[in-house]
């Protein structure tokens, strides 16, 4: 007789080779359902409404609201798969109310004078490079980070990217995203082409040898603690004490284009959010314009009240 854990690791296995879900994504299903099981061994029924309505429970005591939000989702999964399956009958989910509060954090950008302070700080360290081997890190550095301001790629993304993903002839970047979803973007300014086109060229042999477009020094696959390491390290070059990660480009793409006044949904889809929910958390983060058009547009800057007082006055 199959037990909770059999399910689960035959589950693991439908999501990789079936629905070929993305590393991340098994990584995190395994981690929450292996909880689960943990969870579940000294509990009689691992399938019950009880045992799932219990471990929600303990996660809302030993986590933050969007791990907690997250591993419920693998969880709800997971049943889902063994109804349609018809391991179980009736689903512990459909009558439990699993709905809370989450607190909306606002996401973290950086200053538009900061992004043009490590971008200069940047192009400054591949003037001043000593050796070949500084000015080709300085020389991918710079096709990193214009690439990350550019499109607002994510950094799994961006490491993911292949040679056969990038047409800079044409100037687009075909990137597959969240859900093995595929977006085109293209590359609207000379000076992050440019860029591309002499990393490209650089690294030429180091890109085939590899198979993946960003390399690092021993011609691996650049990894996402990388560019962090990259980006501490020119942020402290560039004087900037604010704690920025590659995300926090993602951000300050969405939100600048915002305050040039782009359409929401333009940006939605730039992003590869499925929801325009989720692109609509930057609205409250887009400050500058809205001071502009209280500054500017608000109809109380029209008014001269001198001139009221002095008619009412006449008047009276």
């Amino acid at each position: 007789m199959n037990t909770l854990n059999d399910f689960i690791e035959k589950y693991l296995e439908y999501c990789k080779y079936r629905k070929r879900l993305d590393s991340k994504t098994l990584k995190a299903y395994q981690i929450d359902l292996k909880q689960y099981k943990e969870f579940c061994d000294s509990l009689a029924n691992g399938f019950s409404k009880d045992a799932v309505d219990h471990f929600i429970t303990y996660l809302h005591k030993q986590y933050k609201p969007k791990t907690v939000k997250r591993k419920i989702a693998s969880l709800k999964a997971f049943f889902h798969h063994m109804e349609y399956k018809e391991v179980i009958k009736d689903n512990p989910f459909a009558k439990l109310d699993i709905r809370f509060r989450e607190a909306k954090l606002l996401p973290k950008t950086i200053p538009f004078h900061s992004i043009r302070t490590f971008l200069s700080t940047i192009y400054i360290q591949k003037e001043k490079a000593r050796s070949e081997y500084q000015q080709r890190c300085c020389i991918r550095d710079i096709a990193v980070i214009e690439l990350l301001f550019a499109t607002g790629i994510r950094i799994s993304e961006l490491c993911a990217l292949k040679p056969s993903d990038i047409d800079l002839e044409s100037r687009n970047i075909l990137i597959y995203g969240k859900g093995s979803k595929e977006r085109i973007l293209q590359i609207g300014n000379q000076e992050v082409l440019s860029a591309l086109l002499l990393y490209q060229e650089t690294f030429h042999a180091d890109i085939e040898f590899c198979g993946y477009f960003f390399v690092n020094r021993l011609k691996h696959k650049l990894s996402d603690q990388s560019v962090r390491h990259m980006i501490n390290h020119y942020a402290a070059l560039a004087g900037i004490s604010q704690h920025i990660t590659p995300h926090m480009f993602r951000h300050s793409f969405a939100t600048l284009l915002l305050e040039q006044d782009v359409d929401i949904r333009y940006i939605q889809r730039m992003l590869g959010h499925s929801s325009i929910s989720t692109t609509e958390i930057y609205t409250h983060v887009s400050n500058v314009k809205q001071k502009d058009i209280l500054v500017h547009k608000h109809p109380r800057n029209f008014m001269v009240v001198d001139d009221c007082i002095s008619t009412i006055n006449q008047l009276y």
